[in-house]
């Protein structure tokens, strides 16, 4: 099993390779074509300019002599190619011998393309529009090229070779770089997922990377090592709170029982009552941790019905005042009228949302405070604030109030409670396409914003 690493260097330099071969094949084609190209228009030029030249000599001699053409001998020797002059019923005039062309071909290395075979080419002479005579050109290759033009042909694909050699040397090192750039980012993704796999939650990548869908995959292991970190101190602080709830009542009754069974407390009508009411505490807290469960499974089932949320929250506040006078806490309640707060919802279900923030505000708020419950729309959503300025919530605890079983510690040993309320609250807004805000301060009281989505308005 290879890396990362080397799977992505192997695949850039055989990409490259592939590249760079295709390149040079193309560019090696490409020239040879043009170059061709480019001789056979030389060529071209050089029958152009021998025909010119028999034509001048016809017109100022007026016809054709034996030596008509010899001054082009010399040229053709060293062009080797081979010219023959006929007249105009195709006999010969004055010519070369290919032989010669041959003889002298191979005597000396000049490249030629198809040598060894003799081909011609027949050209008309015109004087004044009429045909006069005829040159046969012969040569024993298609297209003649000189050493020069061997040399240079040689030289561009050398420089194509070497161009393609040095590019492959200085891709396959971006390759390697490039390949790091992305397996150093992986590599520590699956360090700290194997970390995260055998329970090591304190890991955290610093190494950044460039390219975004990498620093994604970074921060998103980050993330997810800071949840899972996260999660196993919920994990342990939930067995720690379970533990602390369950036992505090069975050790009142176990005290107190066998304390009655001794003989050191006698067994009164006060005693037995006492000891109801731990059983009942101790009640509440199994029955609260089903219904969290029915919750957290899935499995409660809701009425739906219209609600009108202010006649809802008026009526609900009735049964508060009491206890708010006993408190003497002020509870206001605040509606923004002209507005219709028809709601579809389980009334059972909300009126458990509102008991428990309502009940936590009188809780937590002190003799002489306030608290207020606002009803309004905002943009097409209904709104629910419940608003207290009691003792507010600590900084610390805020991310995990919502928690099964979490109490801050000074809630914990200051005000009866177990922490399953809000997260009850935060379950039944959730199945009501709902959410909640919370914003407190230490000290200064604590604000819940509901929000009923506008899909659920009727």
């Amino acid at each position: 099993m290879h890396s990362i690493n080397r799977r992505l260097s192997i695949l850039f330099i055989i990409c490259s390779i592939a590249a760079i071969l295709l390149v040079t094949l193309f560019v090696n084609v490409t020239v040879t074509n043009k170059f061709n190209q480019y001789m056979i228009d030389i060529q071209n030029k050089r029958y152009t300019k021998i025909i010119s030249y028999l034509e001048e000599s016809y017109e100022s001699e007026g016809n054709w002599k034996e030596n008509t053409g010899t001054e082009l001998m010399h040229d053709a020797y060293m062009g080797n190619y081979c010219i023959t002059v006929l007249d105009k019923n195709k006999q010969p005039v004055w010519g070369m011998d290919p032989n010669e062309i041959k003889k002298q071909l191979n005597n000396n290395s000049m490249p030629m393309k198809d040598s060894g075979v003799y081909t011609t080419k027949l050209f008309r002479i015109i004087v004044d529009g009429k045909v006069v005579g005829y040159a046969n050109i012969g040569q024993y290759s298609s297209v003649l090229m000189t050493e020069e033009d061997v040399e240079f042909k040689s030289s561009i694909n050398k420089s194509i070779m070497v161009s393609g050699v040095i590019t492959l040397m200085i891709v396959s090192l971006l390759s390697l770089y490039i390949s790091r750039q992305f397996s150093i980012p992986i590599r520590e993704a699956v360090k700290m997922s194997v970390s995260l796999s055998k329970g090591d939650f304190n890991i955290n990548s610093s190494k950044k990377s460039q390219m975004k869908e990498l620093e994604e995959l970074r921060k998103s292991v980050n993330a997810l090592a800071s949840k899972l970190k996260y999660q196993d101190m919920l994990r342990k602080k939930l067995v720690s709170d379970i533990s602390h709830e369950i036992r505090t009542p069975l050790n009142v009754l176990q005290n107190n029982i066998e304390a009655m069974v001794d003989g050191i407390f006698p067994v009164t009508s006060e005693k037995l009552q006492s000891l109801n009411e731990e059983v009942i505490r101790f009640g509440k807290l199994i029955n609260n941790l089903n219904i969290l469960k029915e919750f957290e499974s899935e499995g409660t089932k809701l009425n739906f019905e219209i609600i009108f949320l202010d006649d809802f929250i008026t009526d609900l506040c009735e049964d508060f005042y009491l206890a708010a006078e006993k408190k003497n806490i002020k509870l206001n309640v605040t509606i923004q009228p002209n507005n219709k707060y028809r709601f579809m919802g389980d009334k059972d279900q909300l009126k458990q949302v509102f008991i428990n923030l309502i009940s936590n505000s009188l809780k937590f708020t002190p003799t002489s405070g306030h608290v207020s419950i606002n009803l309004f729309e905002n943009h097409e959503n209904i709104v629910v604030e419940v608003c207290d300025d009691g003792i507010g919530i600590n900084q610390e605890d805020m991310p995990y109030i919502f928690e099964r079983l979490y109490r801050g510690d000074k809630s914990r040993h200051l005000i009866e409670g177990n922490g399953i309320g809000l997260t009850i609250v935060k379950n039944i807004l959730q199945l009501h396409n709902a959410s909640i805000d919370v914003v407190s301060k230490e000290g200064k009281g604590a604000k819940f914003t509901l929000y009923f989505s506008a899909d659920r308005k009727v």
